[in-house]
């Protein structure tokens, strides 16, 4: 990473075997993220329904928060006054923000075509240039070359970010590892307005790692900070290698991969970027939490990941197993008296799945923390797998057993 900020980055081994895999180390300020690591997302800082000492007991490498909606609520000068996020919500380990980017999508072109940044090659064919959804939904955010005007969630009251405002907030936020702000597009979007986008997201990046540089330390901890440039360009191959050489050519002290892919290509998108970007850099997959993605973002060279859905299932009552993902309110778990989870070092350990069925069914809120836990826990644990099979070289022997047994489709549940 870059003299100026004190995170760094060192590779410990990396696995060759034609893949970009390798296990390594982030330093930060406030601890070291064994890498490849899982990043629980606290978007208001707080993950939902766990509490930050269970969080420290599952080993939670990092928590990542949500600029867009601390800004909104309580807003940055509170959390500054805190300390920042991570103090604010008592978790002392490393931390991350993002740039508020994704809620230009979130916000703006999502609410248009009603889909996700992650789109099946069907769904793509099917809503191929239908523009129905736009008329249905009003956009909450408006973009041009200088930033994006939003719109509040909470109260609809009208807000502005520019790439130089994001860095501010960010600032006063207070995490070790932070964004820079960018355009995501849709899956949907034609090639053009990618282009677009692209060369929009590229000039943020020079005016966030500019303002950055003046900023100076976190306005809330005293602490440097490093700071991510992230890379676009949607399904397209040449957009995609484009972007890592531009913001390669930039001195971030890593590089987010964000954007839409199909969900079929993930791998294939990781992998361009990869291969063009700084080998001595830090890479974070943005949003992406599958099980199957993990792996293959490990594999064309990924360090850190985040997603909320392991808690975002987990409050529905779906649980990760080696076996592949249950539905704990099926029938077939009311009198089931075996642990929730097999391994002994999981919180969920001490309770049956019948009892966490009866809470689900009696809506006890306790039913969320206890799912949630056990999700959490069962990616943390998975990555750390992951990890020990690249420093032992077992890695795409780890993957082929892993992911037969999880998607083998007579115990998938979901």
């Amino acid at each position: 990473m870059s003299s100026e900020s004190q995170p760094k980055f060192t590779i410990i081994k990396e696995l060759g075997e034609s893949t970009l895999a390798r296990a390594g180390e982030i330093h930060t300020p406030h601890g070291v993220i064994p890498t490849p690591a899982f990043i629980p997302v606290g978007t208001k800082a707080t993950v939902k329904a766990v509490p930050p000492d269970i969080l420290r007991t599952i080993h939670a490498p990092a928590v990542l928060a949500n600029t867009y909606h601390l800004y909104l609520e309580p807003g940055e000068d509170l959390v500054k006054t805190h300390g920042g996020f991570p103090r604010m919500m008592d978790w002392s380990g490393p931390s991350f923000t993002d740039s508020g980017g994704f809620q230009v999508f979130s916000l703006g072109a999502a609410m248009g075509h009603g889909v996700g940044k992650i789109a099946t090659s069907k769904e793509l064919s099917a809503q191929s240039g239908d523009e129905k959804g736009s008329a249905s939904h009003e956009k909450l955010a408006q973009i041009d070359d200088e930033g994006v005007t939003f719109r509040s969630v909470i109260d609809g009251s009208s807000h502005r970010f520019t790439p130089e405002r994001s860095m501010e907030i960010q600032h006063a936020l207070g995490a070790d590892i932070f964004f820079a702000f960018d355009e995501c597009t849709s899956p949907l979007a034609p090639r053009a307005y990618q282009e677009v986008a692209l060369a929009r997201t590229h000039a943020w990046a020079k005016r966030s790692l500019a303002h950055h540089r003046k900023l100076g330390v976190s306005s809330a901890t005293g602490h440097p900070q490093a700071l991510y440039g992230v890379v676009q360009g949607g399904a397209y191959e040449d957009l995609r290698r484009q972007s890592a050489r531009t913001l390669g050519s930039m001195d971030f002290d890593g590089y987010g991969i964000g954007g839409s892919f199909t969900k079929e290509d993930i791998g294939t998108a990781v992998r361009w970027v990869n291969e063009e970007l700084p080998h001595e850099k830090p890479r974070h997959l943005l949003g992406i939490g599958e099980v199957v993605d993990l792996f293959l973002g490990v594999e064309h060279g990924v360090d850190t990941f985040d997603c909320v859905a392991p808690t975002r299932v987990a409050r529905n009552g779906a649980l990760y197993t080696p076996d592949g993902r249950i539905t704990i309110t099926n029938a077939r778990y009311r009198s089931d008296m075996t642990p929730v989870c097999e391994d002994l070092s999981c919180p969920a350990h001490a309770y049956t799945k019948s009892y966490l069925a009866h809470l689900f069914r009696a809506e006890e809120m306790y039913a969320a923390t206890i799912a949630s836990v056990h999700n959490l826990h069962f990616m943390i644990t998975l990555m750390q797998k992951i990890r020990q099979s690249l420093l032992d070289g077992s890695f795409l022997d780890f993957k082929k057993d892993t992911l037969a047994r999880y998607y083998a489709s007579k115990r998938h549940e979901g």
